[in-house]
């Protein structure tokens, strides 16, 4: 779990840079939606983590708060586009 954990947050920001090399807006765009997937993934799995125990309460609580910050981020940067 901790390792798709690990590949979902990496996956956030490492597509948003891809996609601003990319030619297009368009391009980026979708991108950008691919990390707010790999967002809700990693919300998921962060549920998942604290239902199973694996994480306390404050932990999976503080993690969710983070998660719904750069989920309302990626969804203006979106939006934007």
């Amino acid at each position: 779990m901790v390792s798709q954990m690990r590949r979902s947050a990496l996956s956030i920001p490492s597509n948003i840079a891809e996609g601003y090399v990319r030619s297009t807006k368009k391009e980026f765009r979708q991108f950008v939606a691919v990390a707010r997937g790999s967002c809700a993934e990693l919300e998921t799995q962060t549920v998942i983590a604290s239902d199973l125990n694996y994480l306390t309460s404050g932990e999976g609580e503080t993690l969710l708060r983070e998660i719904e910050v750069v989920a309302k981020m990626l969804s203006s940067l979106f939006g934007k586009l």
